[in-house]
């Protein structure tokens, strides 16, 4: 099996059908898992659907809103058991534009252990946000590259691909952030593991309909993250440094 794009959703009805249209026409052969959290607004039925329509649509029906993090990793247990080659995570939202899947899905095939759609490299940039939510996000990221010493731009980024294999290397179901610290842990695993990590520009758009997922908590649970994950990293560096 070749790539698999896995699709967190809780009340995305006015963009999943967009989404998954768009997704088969850039990826015709990709198979797609949406992981809902019991959208009220039908969002999981939607998706069932039209996975009856496009085929190669997989809906999984959780019982409750379990956070993002908790549905990418269920999302990548059924992608691995699946015995997909590529795995795939996007946003419902039509932030990411499905038309980089096959670039990211390519940086992969050749090599990468992670590529990632980065919005601060050259030629990725944001549109429809406010200043505030632009310095938040780009500061937010110079801060936890700088504290895990991250050779990447974009470690929030919840637009990337990766290699099955490294995936599984991982150990995904010990992470336990959600949002944005879920994005900056797995990209964490990925460099300290040795993993190859890609950044492909990405014009990141704000959503249209629906509301954001972003909260407050959310960013303060990715900045005592950061700082628990560089304890970690000092602890580890002085351990291996002790003499035998």
């Amino acid at each position: 099996m070749g790539a698999l794009v896995v699709v967190p959703t809780f009340n995305e009805a006015s963009n999943i059908e967009t989404l998954l249209r768009r997704i088969r026409t850039d990826l015709p052969a990709a198979a797609v898992i949406v992981v809902d959290d019991d959208s009220p607004d039908g969002t999981a039925d939607l998706a069932a659907k039209l996975g009856l329509e496009l085929g190669g649509i997989e809906v999984i029906r959780r019982a409750a809103k379990g956070g993002l993090g908790s549905a990418y990793r269920v999302g990548f247990a059924a992608a691995l058991a699946s015995g997909a080659s590529v795995v795939v995570q996007m946003d419902a939202d039509l932030s990411h534009d499905p038309g980089k899947l096959s670039a990211l899905v390519s940086a992969v095939e050749h090599g990468a252990s992670l590529a990632m759609g980065s919005r601060y490299v050259p030629g990725g940039r944001i549109t429809g946000w406010s200043w505030q939510r632009r310095w938040l996000s780009r500061w937010g990221n110079r801060y936890a590259a700088g504290m895990l010493g991250l050779a990447v731009n974009d470690a929030t980024s919840g637009f990337r691909a990766y290699d099955a294999a490294a995936l599984a290397a991982l150990d995904v179901p010990t992470i336990g952030a959600d949002g944005y610290g879920f994005q900056i842990e797995m990209t964490h695993r990925v460099v300290r593991s040795g993993g190859s990590v890609v950044e492909i520009p990405i014009v990141f758009v704000d959503r249209a309909h629906g509301e954001s997922k972003l909260s407050g908590g959310i960013v303060r649970e990715a900045l005592g993250l950061v700082v628990r994950l560089a304890v970690r990293d000092l602890f580890d560096r002085r351990r291996w440094r002790r003499p035998s």
